[in-house]
């Protein structure tokens, strides 16, 4: 099973130079410690903007971390040599896309094409690319598979993320390219730091007797651990899985959907609450929690099954966990 057999190279094996944009955030700090225990050499572009210095703590002297802004510096002389870069620096603030657009525009869209150039200029030419199930908007297929279409993103944060697709599409097309794109479903675990599971716990923090719910009750989406989320980054590498000049789109998510009560039970389940009442807002355009929330999401993964991939853990699984991990923690 691709779950446990890229855990590690293989003894004799030599180690892979890779560079994690974004590598101190959430999903990035969780990959690059994975890519250490692999026995990668990994290099880390951060601007620590919304990334962490101490997610990176406990394999810092194992790794190069260099402070970098990706669309302003200068960062070529890191990426020569390397074999994969995984890019997963972005804004992922769906909300935030909606009153400043221009954030995600140049956050998700311009560093990218900033990261593929550099690339190109340097002779890397192999991307794993952090992409979302947003790309779909509102689809019409339940589970949605990867070749659904069209594509029509109803989010700001979502149209940034498929015109990011598309520049690398075109990378792969002029200049050889290998790319994987994962589109996720809604990650969560250790070291969240945004989404509905850190936002409830936080609220509950605040006043565990009652909770405010964005929207109307009846979204309903996936969750899948970041555990899960790893596995299927390394599970699929473009070296792997790709032909030079091939973009390959790989849905990732669990094989469930919750609706948002359940995940406000199971989150005050996880720290121990009892008797909460829910106050829902009714939300905005049709009962969506906020303009461009996408109501209803679940993902076909039978495409990435189909390369040994399963996930570990359903959406309640995934929640309760983090609301746990973040409960005892912050």
């Amino acid at each position: 099973c691709c779950r446990c057999c890229c855990w590690r190279r293989k003894e004799g094996e030599e180690r892979m130079k890779v560079i994690v944009t974004g590598g101190a955030g959430f999903i990035g700090s969780h990959l690059v410690d994975a890519l250490v225990k692999r026995g990668d050499s990994v290099t880390v572009l951060d601007n620590f903007c919304s990334g962490q210095q101490d997610f990176l703590e406990r394999v810092s002297e194992k790794i190069k971390i260099r402070e970098i802004d990706l669309l302003n510096d200068d960062f070529s002389v890191h990426l020569e040599g390397a074999e994969v870069v995984f890019h997963a620096a972005a804004n992922p603030e769906v909300r935030i896309g909606e009153t400043q657009p221009e954030i995600m525009f140049e956050q998700n869209v311009k560093v990218t094409e900033k990261v593929l150039e550099t690339m190109e200029s340097v002779g890397v030419s192999n991307i794993s690319f952090t992409s979302t199930s947003t790309v779909y908007g509102e689809a019409t297929i339940i589970p949605t598979p990867e070749n659904y279409g069209p594509l029509a993103p109803i989010s700001e944060y979502g149209k940034s993320k498929l015109a990011a697709e598309r520049l690398i599409e075109e990378y792969c097309a002029k200049f050889g390219f290998r790319a994987v794109s994962l589109r996720f479903a809604n990650c969560v675990g250790s070291r969240s730091n945004h989404g509905v599971t850190f936002d409830f716990v936080n609220k509950l923090r605040e006043n565990n007797e009652q909770l405010t719910i964005l929207g109307d009750g009846s979204q309903s989406k996936s969750y899948f651990h970041v555990e899960d989320c790893i596995s299927s980054i390394l599970a699929v590498l473009p070296t792997d899985v790709c032909s030079e000049g091939e973009f390959c789109a790989f849905n990732v998510g669990s094989e469930d959907a919750i609706d948002v009560v359940t995940v406000a039970d199971t989150i005050c389940n996880a720290m121990k609450l009892e008797g909460v009442g829910y106050e829902f807002t009714g939300g905005v355009d049709g009962g969506r929690g906020w303009k461009g929330d996408v109501k209803t999401m679940l993902l076909s993964i039978e495409l990435l099954k189909s390369k040994g991939w399963k996930p570990k853990f359903d959406s309640q699984e995934a929640v309760y966990s983090t609301a746990k991990w973040l409960a005892e923690r912050y």
